[in-house]
């Protein structure tokens, strides 16, 4: 279906406002973005671990979802939604359901790539006819800004602070996209904020309606954690999109296809330099970590090229 951004912004919203998200917040761009793919005819059960969007859009007996909504541990995502989906099909089997749903499961990067991780794997080699999508901004930031092998490298958190004895997060972040592609389902793909949503609103429709496993990886800034100015949230992704720290990509049953290539490729200190997070690699002393974070961005870049010629 073409993309019509009138027609898309028109649909109902299935994400209410009121919610206790913080102004500018990359993760509820994502959810309502994604929600927005869903045919207004079709209902959904939502599945959410354990975050940020969790504990500030589920305030028991109120919640801001619209559609079937189920509160996960922080660890298992993955299975509960994999267990209603199963049930539906068995109820509407014998009848008993005639209703057409979509099962979506969000999390963030801590109930995703670490503590979710088993539980999500699961569900994918399964291949349960469901949606996961990863809000990433990089830390468990509803607890306090800690690492989570979502967080770059160089990162300043709370658990990898900047001093005289550390220059922050030491290791890389993991690429967890490749690693669910590698779980050989129908469609996996990555994606972020840009313009009038197109890239992302595109792929959550791919995702809902493909038969089958389905994960998207959405990077959601986080102004606090990141310390940027938050009316620059669009400008943020536009560069971690144009130096390729964050590259949109779709693995479609085992293809991998690049959906854009930058015509020039920034350096990435385009994208660090308005994070605080990342003052400390700016300082005369600290130009050869920027060297490496550069040359780490160009092997990942070129692994993943490789990829998408094949």
């Amino acid at each position: 279906m073409a993309f019509n951004f009138k027609e898309v912004m028109n649909k109902p919203e299935r994400l209410a406002p009121g919610h206790r998200m913080c102004a500018g917040c990359g993760g509820t761009i994502a959810v309502r973005t994604v929600l927005r793919a869903l045919k207004p005819e079709d209902k959904a059960v939502i599945g959410n671990a354990t975050g940020c969007l969790e504990v500030s859009s589920f305030m028991y007996p109120y919640t801001a979802w619209e559609d079937s909504y189920m509160h996960n541990a922080f660890e298992n995502a993955g299975a509960t939604l994999s267990g209603i989906e199963t049930a539906y099909y068995a109820l509407k089997k014998k009848g008993k359901v005639t209703d057409t749903y979509k099962f979506i499961t969000f999390g963030g990067d801590g109930g995703t790539y670490d503590i979710g991780l088993q539980s999500l794997s699961g569900a994918m080699e399964r291949n349960h006819d469901m949606v996961y999508v990863c809000y990433d901004n990089g830390a468990y930031m509803n607890t306090g800004i800690q690492r989570s092998s979502a967080t770059p490298m160089y990162a300043d958190t709370t658990t990898t602070p900047i001093g005289s004895e550390s220059n922050g997060k030491m290791q890389n972040r993991k690429d967890l996209a490749s690693i669910i592609a590698n779980h050989d389902i129908p469609y996996v793909a990555q994606s972020t904020l840009l313009g009038t949503m197109k890239d992302l609103y595109e792929k959550a429709e791919k995702a809902i309606y493909t038969p089958g496993a389905a994960f998207l990886n959405v990077m959601a800034p986080c102004p606090r954690g990141w310390r940027y100015d938050t009316p620059d949230i669009m400008k943020i992704c536009k560069l971690a999109v144009d130096t390729c720290y964050w590259p949109l990509f779709e693995v479609v049953d085992g293809k991998w296809i690049l959906n854009y290539e930058p015509k020039k490729k920034l350096p990435i200190e385009d994208f660090l330099r308005p994070q605080g997070r990342f003052k400390h690699l700016f300082k005369p002393e600290n130009e050869q970590l920027l060297v490496q974070y550069q040359e780490e961005v160009d092997r990942r870049w070129e692994e993943l090229l490789f990829k998408c010629s094949r």
